[in-house]
């Protein structure tokens, strides 16, 4: 009875701890390590967008902040937004003859297919392949005519492809913009048995800023493929040996109709920013703001296509340092801001963003709506992975000294005195919410102290965070808000492009030379949020915010798009892009 009445008041005394506001003047240790270990608990459950976890956060954070009798923006300090998590099968059908086939088991739609009904003669074309390489060539599409048909393609590749030349163009979004372009109407894929033996079908998984290809995509087992294959005296498994024994394509007119139906309903939750003002004291100067931000999602119970590096383990990934830490570390701050007695000129936002590991939708969203003008916002801190200072280098990376005339110079002075070793980088664009800001023309600085193995997997715990070493860090941040919120002059925005180019995950053999946006969904196109001075785009006159729809005369909806088009071209080509700008189309010409 004694150890149980311990045990419970133990946990009680957790549980207070938890809920208690922390008001005190001073960035100290133990309360950085108390909302760390709250927002990194098996209750909040890896604060993933839309969960019970996510609101529990940010109602922690709330609470913190309510507490400093801080002004709320947007509804009690909650901007809500919501987001796609997922994706659910509609009204799905497959006929062939007298075949039906059943959805999940027969069939099952990509999840890039566009919700469309056709009923259309098939086309078989082989692996789906066009490439015209310098020691490899293959059309499948050479002796057929697929327009406004139905395109049966094996999925994978030619198996003699020693050389791997084959692996950029095997992609299942590849194959069905190449067979788009060609004029198909509809895009069947079925899995050969050398590729795999299961028949197995890509699981339905959605990708921020990937839309619908613009014609339905499904696939199918071998046996609906046998039913559409039927009429003839070769079996698929027939067909795949003799192309890969041959080396050669074999495409040809199948002789029989199917009829498709697919509809993929696209899951939103609903999940929030919390936004709280600091006014400044000055006249005139409190209408001029710094923000203060940091992300506090993260990947949940992490899983396939969560962005877990370790997607076979479903368990709550903590996010301590990525990015409870920064979390932490904000709070800490605004409210020392708050109670050290200091009169700020300036008036400071803070804003605890979600959605973030989802492609930064938080502070999009934030800056797309923000509760105040734009231009009147003359720098954003962002703290991203602040909580594993390494004791011996005590390294720390700041990102952004470019974006303002003498931003660099300032940070060397006012940062002489603390034990740090610190790197600055002069570009805007990152892999974090600055990057939302700095895409508005607003000066920004990311502060990060460094990747380590635990970065998004289960082990990223409260126990591995260097408490001492957050708060050196948190006590500089403090103390450069302090300087730009009381300074009489505003910094001077100035662009400061990534060195490397930046516009896709894989490498190509051409760039453009731009930014791109890779998060909304709310354009037909793909937006340059910067142009790189000196590379393709600058040079035949593209502009910030240009949004790209057509490259040499094929169209671009989407960032997957665009990627496909890059793939198409060789250094030295010159092509015509075709942007919106102002809702004007422009025609540039691109020597790549």
């Amino acid at each position: 009875m004694k150890r149980n009445l311990f045990v419970m008041l133990f946990a009680f005394s957790i549980l207070s701890l938890k809920a208690q506001v922390n008001t005190s003047a001073d960035i100290t240790v133990d309360e950085l390590r108390v909302h760390i270990e709250t927002l990194a608990s098996e209750e909040f459950a890896g604060r993933k967008p839309g969960t019970d976890g996510d609101k529990k956060a940010a109602n922690y954070i709330n609470t913190q902040l309510k507490a400093l009798n801080l002004t709320p923006l947007y509804d009690n300090g909650y901007q809500s937004f919501t987001v796609t998590t997922s994706l659910s099968i509609g009204e799905n059908k497959f006929r062939c003859n007298n075949y039906d086939g059943e959805v999940g088991k027969d069939f099952l739609p990509v999840s890039f297919s566009s919700n469309s009904s056709i009923e259309a003669d098939v086309v078989f074309a082989g692996y789906g392949l066009c490439v015209d390489e310098e020691n490899i060539k293959w059309n499948d599409y050479t002796n057929i005519d697929v327009k406004g048909k139905v395109v049966l393609i094996m999925r994978g590749a030619p198996v003699y492809d020693s050389s791997g030349i084959f692996n950029n163009y095997t992609s299942l979004i590849k194959k069905a913009y190449t067979a788009k372009d060609k004029g198909a109407a509809g895009v069947l894929f079925v899995s050969g048995e050398l590729f795999e033996k299961d028949d197995s079908f890509v699981p339905l998984t959605y990708e921020q800023g990937q839309k619908p290809v613009g014609i339905p995509v499904i696939q199918i087992t071998r046996n609906c493929a046998e039913q559409i294959l039927q009429y003839f005296d070769i079996s698929l498994k027939a067909i795949e040996i003799n192309i890969n024994e041959a080396k050669v394509p074999n495409s040809f007119d199948v002789g029989n109709k199917v009829a498709i139906q697919t509809e993929i309903v696209k899951n939103s939750v609903a999940t929030q920013n919390v936004v709280y003002l600091l006014k400044g004291e000055d006249p005139i100067l409190s209408d001029e703001y710094i923000v203060i931000g940091a992300h506090y999602d993260h990947l949940g119970m992490g899983g396939k296509g969560t962005g877990s590096r370790v997607p076979d383990t479903s368990v709550v990934h903590y996010g301590a340092d990525d990015n409870a830490s920064g979390v932490a570390a904000i709070i800490e701050i605004i409210e020392r801001l708050k109670n050290s007695g200091l009169k700020l000129k300036r008036s400071i936002i803070f804003a605890a963003f979600s959605g973030e590991e989802m492609g930064l939708l938080g502070s999009k969203y934030f800056v797309n709506n923000s509760p105040v003008e734009l231009n009147k916002i003359k720098l954003m801190f962002n703290l991203d992975m602040v909580g594993r200072l390494n004791e011996q280098t005590k390294g720390l990376s700041i990102g952004g000294v470019g974006t303002a005339e003498n931003l660099k110079e300032d940070l060397e002075k006012l940062s002489k005195n603390f034990d740090l070793s610190i790197k600055f980088s002069p570009e805007g664009y990152g892999p974090s919410d600055h990057a939302s800001f700095y895409s508005k023309n607003i000066p920004v600085l990311f502060f990060f102290t460094g990747i380590h193995d635990d970065y998004h997997t289960h082990r990223d715990t409260p126990a591995k965070i260097n408490y001492e070493g957050e708060k050196t860090v948190s006590d500089l941040i403090c103390l450069l808000i302090e300087n730009y919120a009381n300074r009489t002059e505003s910094l001077v925005y100035k662009e400061s492009g990534p060195k490397e180019q930046p516009e896709t995950r894989r490498s190509f053999k051409v760039t453009l030379g731009i930014m791109p946006d890779v998060a909304s969904n709310d354009i037909k196109g793909l937006r340059a949020d910067a142009v790189i001075e000196g590379r393709p785009a600058f040079k035949a006159g593209m502009l910030k915010g240009d949004i790209i729809i057509m490259m040499d005369g094929k169209p671009v909806n989407d960032i997957y798009e665009y990627m496909n088009r890059l793939q198409e071209f060789k250094i030295g080509q010159r092509i015509t892009v075709e942007v919106l700008r102002n809702n004007e189309k422009v025609l540039l010409v691109v020597e790549l």
